[in-house]
């Protein structure tokens, strides 16, 4: 029964991340959601900033502590491991779904395009999020977001934690999942405040988390990703060369 509960849940959050993301797009460019980014009557100026900060600080907190190490050593003694990701990915969703229902819209424009060059906007802001779900897979999706824990747990088989290894595009940036976070947030058509808020504060959140993401990449696979690192840019693929992978044991043989 519990591993046919634990199966039940994680299937219910992944349907709820899927539900959940495609909205994310709906929100940020404005089509198919009850509530974009840019719609509502917008309120005074300082305390719309301050509500609109306040849950983006939330996710943001939420983040840089829930993906910790030390949080999941002391959370998985009170729920069961293998729920311990869908967790994580429901408490995401909750939070993002409160983002959308709650964002204050600012509608000064900042800039505004039309023509060739607001389709080609609207569509690296697409492809934004095509990367986004693409790498996901580059690297274990379903680990990603909990469902392999819950049906590795429903079979009996204990959970084997991803091996180090660079695909695709991971071989030109570390970071793919937030450069296509950026490029989504960025390229709009028409850039209001509050979008630049929104993708402002995104921006600054991507850049710390990715400093603790760092941390806990190089405390769980070594030299390997230390090696890696040296080699490949964090989020702009600005160096105009591929990545290949050699564990850090065929490294050794060949030096010697």
């Amino acid at each position: 029964m519990k591993r046919t509960v634990v199966l039940l849940y994680g299937s219910l959050v992944y349907a709820f991340f899927l539900v959940t993301f495609l909205w994310a797009v709906g929100f940020v460019e404005g089509i198919a959601v009850p509530k974009g980014i840019n719609d509502g009557n917008q309120g005074e100026l300082l305390p719309s900033i301050l509500v609109n900060v306040s849950l983006l600080g939330l996710f943001g907190v939420q983040h840089c502590i829930m993906a910790r190490p030390w949080f999941k050593k002391r959370w998985t003694k009170i729920i069961s491991p293998a729920a311990e990701r869908a967790t994580f990915v429901l408490v995401t969703c909750a939070i993002l779904q409160l983002i959308f229902a709650q964002w204050q819209p600012l509608h000064e424009t900042v800039w505004s395009f039309s023509g060739a060059v607001a389709t080609t906007m609207s569509v690296l802001s697409y492809l934004g999020f095509g990367i986004v779900l693409v790498s996901t897979f580059m690297i274990d999706h379903f680990d990603l977001f909990g469902i392999k824990q819950a049906v590795n747990h429903f079979r009996g088989k204990p959970h084997v934690d991803p091996k180090f290894h660079v695909a695709s595009i991971y071989r030109y940036t570390r970071h793919p999942l937030y450069l296509g976070f950026m490029l989504a947030f960025w390229s709009a058509p028409v850039m209001t405040q509050g979008h630049m808020l929104f993708a402002g504060v995104c921006t600054a959140f991507i850049l710390v988390a990715v400093r603790f993401e760092e941390h806990d990449l190089i405390s769980a696979h070594g030299e390997d990703y230390i090696d890696y690192k040296r080699r490949v840019p964090m989020i702009l693929p600005l160096r105009g060369r591929s990545y290949d992978h050699k564990p850090s044991s065929a490294r050794m043989a060949s030096a010697n």
